[in-house]
């Protein structure tokens, strides 16, 4: 037991425990109500959507799967610094139209904008079980981040995941989308120190950045299979397809609109999408921890706990500790704004369209607060159900998902032309071709190799399954509106999209 280590992160966790509790009467606003629950009323400005939106992306997956990929199998992992680094201009383009026709209607959710702008309760289910299933997969990274620190100090069993849930459950309930806003704001600041902390001491204590790409050079060369310091040929592909499709996928993510609804004006979703890449360079020094651990001869069955043990051989004991609550609390923030936004999908989505079609905002927060619990649960399902080598792969199995959304969610907020219809069967399409592939590796590994005129292409299956998923999707409108089936009633107009008001 690491007790220095252990203390340190009891003091901060206790520290956020309390703040979690005390968000309910920040900006206060009835919490009975939906949107007031679970999104804080729209009210965030620029700094604290910068807060949350940065606290709800950069996660245990920035310090714990990152680096395990790196330690594990090399020059692959690096492939998120390059796709949150496009990924800002892409959606510098998009979001601001969501935000805005978002707020000019009072849609809570991506699915709510899919049945106002086609008319097709059908539709907007299937866009909903899509975001809840992916987020489930996600959440369940975040814990397996918060395990892997707490088992690095010597706590061991499965109680620390249930200790997670009942804190997760405790904060999202009681105060819901306030509570991880105000948190954010302490797990960045620890999260900047112990980066700054970490690149000036671990290559003076390494022997410098030319000794610890040289040991990690030589690590690599001996893990099976062997891992690649530099990505040769036969990963361009597979490393172009993952930085692409995670992208495309990143604020198409419930949790992502839930941080991006939240903000109080348009101008604050453009000026967040110009200051987010500030975060994108602490993770390009945060993947480097990877090769860090190599130089200074970790060795771990487990990945995962290549940064939480780099750490304790380090660093002295409390600052580990510091460390470790950086990361644990960089899981719980987004861990809970991701349950809210699954519980804002079924409750508005399915629940609403479905079973009780008069119920009232106070209602849909009711629900909602009781289905954030069960989303936790279901992701407790998934670390059991579904072990992966890497942690990280947890993501790209929700970004197969998730990626299947992006025609009718991007294209249907520029054009009417594709078809609902087709948008339906291409997804469709697209999920269940999605879900062969990752099948066929066993449920490991979320590359597919495609055998196409004789050439081996491996890439993210996500992609491949995009692919299809539009190919069937441009078909089919050509069809569906040369035959002139019915397209829906439009409920918004070309000047819903520029909005500006705030509230």
């Amino acid at each position: 037991m690491k007790w220095a280590a252990l203390t340190v992160f009891i003091i901060f966790f206790l520290l956020v425990t309390v703040l979690g509790f005390v968000a309910a009467r920040w900006r206060k606003g009835d919490l009975g109500h939906i949107e007031e629950w679970g999104l804080a009323g729209r009210r965030f400005g620029t700094i604290v959507t910068w807060f949350l939106v940065g606290g709800d992306l950069y996660t245990a997956y920035t310090f714990i799967a990152v680096p395990a990929l790196m330690y594990g199998a090399g020059a692959l992992g690096f492939y998120a610094v390059p796709y949150t680094i496009v990924v800002y201009p892409i959606f510098f383009m998009i979001l601001p139209r969501f935000w805005s026709v978002a707020k000019k209607h009072g849609y809570v959710t991506a699915s709510d904008f899919i049945e106002g702008r086609f008319d097709d309760r059908l539709l907007s289910l299937a866009i909903a079980i899509t975001g809840i299933v992916a987020t489930m997969p996600y959440i369940a990274l975040q814990l397996t981040g918060m395990q892997a620190v707490i088992a690095a100090m010597g706590v061991g069993g499965e109680w620390p995941l249930i200790a997670a849930f009942i804190i997760l459950a405790l904060y999202t309930y009681t105060s819901g989308l306030r509570a991880p806003a105000m948190i954010a704001v302490v797990k960045d600041l620890m999260i900047y120190i112990t980066v700054i902390v970490a690149i000036i001491v671990m290559p003076m204590k390494l022997g410098g950045f030319s000794h610890i790409f040289t040991s990690a050079q030589a690590a690599l060369a001996t893990h099976t299979p062997k891992g690649a310091f530099v990505a040769t040929p036969a990963q361009f592909s597979v490393y172009g397809t993952l930085a692409l499709g995670s992208a495309l996928a990143l604020f198409l993510y419930p949790h992502s609109m839930t941080g991006v609804f939240s903000a109080s004006s348009r101008k604050v979703v453009q000026r967040n999408m110009a200051l987010l890449p500030a975060y994108s360079f602490a993770l390009g020094i945060i993947a480097l921890l990877g090769f860090m651990a190599l130089a200074a001869g970790i060795h771990t069955k487990s990945s995962n706990a290549a940064v939480p043990l780099l750490f304790l051989k380090e660093f002295p004991q409390w600052f580990a500790g510091f460390g470790f609550a950086a990361i644990a609390i960089g899981a719980l923030v987004p861990a809970a704004i991701m349950s809210i936004a699954a519980s804002n999908l079924f409750t508005r989505n399915i629940y609403k369209s479905y079973f009780v079609k008069n119920a009232t905002p106070q209602h849909e927060a009711k629900v909602a607060k009781f289905v954030s619990l069960i989303v936790k649960v279901g992701a407790l399902v998934f670390i059991i159900g579904f072990p992966q080598q890497y942690a990280i792969s947890m993501q790209q199995v929700g970004g197969i998902l998730v990626l299947q959304t992006v025609p009718v969610l991007i294209f249907g907020l520029y054009t009417r032309w594709f078809h609902r219809r087709a948008y339906l069967i291409g997804w469709i399409v697209g999920i269940v071709y999605g879900i062969y592939m990752w099948g066929t590796t066993g449920y490991k590994s979320t590359t597919y190799v495609l055998h196409l005129f004789g050439q081996a292409m491996p890439a993210y299956a996500g992609i491949w399954a995009l692919i299809a998923n539009i190919i069937v999707t441009v078909v089919l409108s050509l069809v569906f509106n040369a035959v002139k089936v019915g397209q829906g009633e439009d409920k918004t107009t070309a000047a819903d999209y520029y909005t500006e008001a705030s509230m």
